[in-house]
């Protein structure tokens, strides 16, 4: 007779499971609760202390760390020493083992979840019979996922047996499922004990969507969302209308939503090619798209908009005059939705602005390597602020240099930002030099750079900046400084009566 070894934390299907193995003629083996459940659903189930002759001790911690049970696992079936072992000790092979693990993940979950109970849910016999029944694979059929009951039972039904090639994805599957659970553990325990550094690390997602390819058409891409991770998120959005997001779609998205959170007041953010091409705030969502569309007309077309406040049906007549393909907010009145929805492709997303904004490490792969960092969250708040200039910004030109100081943080490096007090004018991104950023934002900005205000994310190497500044209207600056030149760009300001702020902090984004 066949023998199979069933022993789950997640019960989904496993009754009925187990009842079409035992009439394809398995003998079951169980542990704890699975057993009592398989017997709640009037299933004959044997108990794994019956076959190792040992009773489960350490509060269930030791069950089937047995050699009744592992030599059933690990021997190989087409060896002949190895099955006159099995016959001496009175051992008999296990051929199919069904198990998961305690739930790690869903503990640590838990609101102040305590290291105590955390550390009692590291599963220990279980990944232990999943590596050996996977090792075994060309002998074992191995499940940890009920989603793979239904093929094995079809399997075994058409052929009498599990095909090789099913055999060998189920193990792999296994392989990456006993890796995920570790790395959740290795991550909990270095947080515990303080490492900032270690010497490996391991992270671990799920598939959330294949897509259609990547940047380009040629290249292949998915989807995955990090388990545990921020809610607060593109990959925790809930998607109302449109197409599937792609990849592309995906990267401006979250660049969107990044560069929004900085803002308390109603804020709305347009994005094309991760950098944003227009940022506006008002006293409602409507008011702030609409300063968010005069920044650059042109270039939010096709473009992401995100809000920090609710879409209502005002904001969605003006959203519906030009072609977008993201709109993110908290939420969309129904109205909005309404307006929104007769436009077949618009993806309309929302994400919880009330959840913790946590800020995850930043990962960029690199050939052959991995780059980690801590997000950028420094705020004007939180810099050294000095005025080294003879005129100190008003009050008008100090909310609008807090405002360019968000922005230019988000925008790609060298960057310059040109804005008023409640608007972008103009954005010069990832060019070069420093002083053809600013010549890019200031020619956007026009006429209307007489009397704004000017920010950058790194310190001005020459003067040259500051002058285009002047020429252009500019009255006031934020700059981090510390530059060996520092002392130019600051007589220069002084002779056009601008206002320069230093930061002491750069913001480069590559």
């Amino acid at each position: 007779m066949k023998r199979a070894l069933i022993s789950v934390s997640d019960k989904t299907g496993v009754v009925e499971f187990t009842k079409q193995l035992i009439e394809l003629g398995f003998e079951i083996l169980s542990t704890g609760g699975t057993k009592k459940v398989l017997e709640e659903g009037g299933l004959d189930i044997k108990a794994v202390d019956d076959i190792t002759g040992f009773p489960e001790i350490l509060e269930g911690r030791v069950k089937t760390l047995h050699p009744m049970i592992h030599g059933g696992l690990l021997a190989k079936r087409d060896d002949s020493g190895h099955m006159e072992q099995l016959d001496e000790q009175g051992i008999q092979p296990i051929d199919l083992v069904c198990v998961n693990l305690y739930p790690f993940q869903q503990t640590i979950a838990k609101p102040n979840v305590t290291a105590e109970d955390a550390i009692e849910n590291i599963d220990i016999g279980g990944p232990a019979m999943l590596r050996a029944s996977a090792k075994n694979h060309e002998y074992i059929t191995v499940l940890v996922d009920s989603l793979d009951y239904e093929q094995v039972l079809e399997e075994m039904r058409a052929q009498g047996e599990v095909s090789k090639e099913t055999k060998r994805k189920l193990a792999a599957k296994v392989f990456r499922h006993t890796a995920a659970y570790d790395a959740y553990i290795a991550e909990y325990m270095t947080e515990l004990s303080g490492e900032e550094q270690p010497e490996r690390v391991t992270f671990t997602y799920e598939l959330k969507q294949p897509l259609r390819y990547g940047e380009n058409p040629h290249q292949k891409a998915a989807f995955y969302s990090r388990p545990l991770g921020s809610e607060f998120s593109i990959a925790n959005a809930r998607q109302y209308h449109g197409k599937e997001l792609s990849y592309n779609n995906i990267h401006d998205a979250d660049a969107a939503l990044q560069i929004v959170k900085d803002f308390d007041e109603p804020a709305a953010v347009a994005v094309k090619h991760m950098n944003p091409c227009g940022v506006g705030v008002g006293t409602n969502s409507s008011d702030a798209f609409q300063k968010a569309f005069e920044a650059d007309p042109t270039s939010i077309f096709g473009g992401i908009i995100a809000f920090n406040r609710l879409v209502d049906g005002e904001t969605a007549k003006k959203l519906h005059e030009i072609f977008l393909e993201i709109i993110i907010a908290p939420a969309f009145t129904d109205e909005a939705l309404e307006i929104l929805t007769t436009k077949k492709n618009i993806r309309l997303l929302t994400v919880p602005f009330d959840q913790t904004k946590k800020a995850e490490k930043m990962l960029t792969s690199v050939e052959g390597g991995l780059l980690i960092q801590d997000q950028d969250t420094y705020t004007y708040e939180d810099a050294e602020i000095s005025i080294p200039t003879k005129r100190e910004p008003t009050e008008e030109e100090l909310a609008a240099l807090k405002l360019a100081w968000k922005v230019v943080k988000h925008v790609k490096s060298n960057a310059i930002v040109v804005a008023s007090n409640d608007m972008t004018i103009g954005v010069g991104a990832g060019q070069m030099n420093r002083v053809g950023a600013a010549k890019i934002a200031l020619e956007q900005a026009g006429e209307r750079a007489k009397g704004a205000v000017l920010a950058s994310d790194a310190f001005f190497p020459m003067s040259d900046t500051v002058e285009e500044a002047a020429r252009a209207g500019i009255t006031a600056i934020i700059q981090p400084g510390g530059s060996i030149r520092d002392e130019d760009s600051i007589k220069l300001a002084d002779k056009h009566g601008i206002a320069m702020i230093l930061t002491g902090v750069r913001h480069f984004k590559h």
